[in-house]
């Protein structure tokens, strides 16, 4: 089972912290190296985002067993040569349709990656060590800009996405090998769905978490993608842009299992809103132009988007009154909605005023305002039940 945990958190290092934010720390000397506006660069994370979400739309709907596994490993070869490929191109048509490939192969990953890795630990009865599992995000984050902190000036840019590619490479033959579903036994029958299945009806706390996640997913983003180029800008902070993305993926690493504890101690409800404007303050802090502040917002950053993340879905399933799949399902493709839109607003202010500030006013201000809803959620939620808000739910 250790391997099977192992190979895991591998496919998160290579859908997250590579397929999706390598990008963010290699972007600073693509742009020095050919040209590549902030526009740009804006639209090109934005096609990384579509094909994620149109990824996990596609891989919900393949069956268990053998299907899923061949699935998952057609995305761990799109992913690596999208990787890789990146080094071997230049110029816009090219670089998008690579981006575009890498989401979609980052979702399969992600989803059936994890789908798989928890399948099999219940079977061993090891869902204890499930937590374990996403601090693959943030090694992946952290790996990448540790990566490119040290090589980047020796290697380029294109030697940057190339090794990457090649360190993908063995990390993807590992979770190829311990990663899997098990074939269906002869005989297997679906078990009949029960006839009074729980209805769902979305209540107006359901509805507003949905909404508030919209917001996280359109904020948080703009810094995701932007956070290296942003440090690089400024002359105070130009020399920490790569280091602040190691920072960033540290911090990330244990978010998931810390806010889940904030939760069960304050309430989901309180928890969330509470990461929500946490990461609001570290969104902001590198307009200062402080190098302490700039560490600082990397660490508030990282420490918050996987946290709000573990928070949005558990808090989603105890509102769904049963239909929890549908709820993660709706949050999945509202946050990453918002994923799509966030970058390229960002990056059209930041072309046309030269700063990022404006841009940072924006991202600080949705996730703001989705700490707004978050707490009308709660309101609502304690009209309905009092005691559910000290829980984290409102009866749905």
């Amino acid at each position: 089972m250790v391997r099977v945990l192992i190979g895991g958190v591998l496919v998160l290092v290579i859908s997250m912290g590579v397929g999706r934010f390598a990008f963010t720390p290699i972007l600073p000397a693509m742009q020095a190296a050919t040209g590549l506006g902030t526009d740009a660069a804006g639209l090109l994370a934005s096609l990384n985002y579509l094909g994620y979400f149109l990824g996990a739309l596609g891989v919900g709907l393949v069956p268990q067993g053998a299907a899923r596994t061949a699935v998952f490993r057609t995305a761990l070869i799109a992913s690596v040569t999208s990787t890789a490929g990146m080094g071997f191109t230049e110029g816009m048509v090219a670089w998008a349709m690579l981006r575009f490939v890498s989401g979609l192969a980052s979702a399969g990953l992600f989803i059936l990656g994890i789908a798989m890795t928890l399948d099999a630990l219940a079977r061993a009865g090891r869902e204890s060590w499930s937590g374990w599992l996403y601090t693959g995000v943030g090694l992946g984050i952290a790996s990448s800009g540790l990566f490119v902190a040290v090589m980047g000036d020796r290697l380029g840019w294109r030697g940057d996405w190339l090794w990457l590619g090649l360190a993908c490479l063995g990390f993807g033959t590992l979770s190829w090998l311990w990663v899997s579903d098990p074939p269906r036994e002869p005989g297997h029958t679906v078990a009949a769905r029960p006839t009074s299945a729980p209805a769902f009806r979305p209540s107006v706390p359901m509805v507003l978490l949905t909404l508030a996640y919209f917001l996280e997913g359109a904020g948080y983003i703009v810094t995701g993608t932007f956070l290296v180029a942003i440090l690089k800008t400024m002359p105070e902070t130009a020399q920490l842009g790569a280091a602040a993305w190691m920072v960033t993926g540290l911090a990330a690493m244990p978010s998931g299992i810390l806010w889940a504890a904030a939760g069960r101690r304050l309430g989901l409800w309180r928890a969330l809103i509470l990461a929500h404007v946490v990461q609001a303050v570290g969104i902001l802090l590198p307009i200062t132009g402080s190098p302490a502040a700039a560490l600082l917002s990397a660490v508030l950053f990282g420490g918050t988007f996987v946290g709000i993340v573990t928070l949005s879905f558990t808090l989603g399933r105890h509102l769904s009154g049963g239909a929890s799949a549908r709820v993660i399902g709706a949050l999945t493709a509202v946050y990453g909605l918002g994923q799509i839109i966030g970058p390229v607003p960002a990056g059209l202010v930041v072309a046309r005023t030269g700063s990022f500030d404006s841009a940072l006013l924006g991202a600080a201000a949705a996730v703001l305002a989705g700490a707004l809803l978050l707490a009308a959620g709660a309101w609502m939620a304690g009209r309905r039940d009092p005691a559910a808000v000290a829980l984290g739910a409102g009866r749905g």
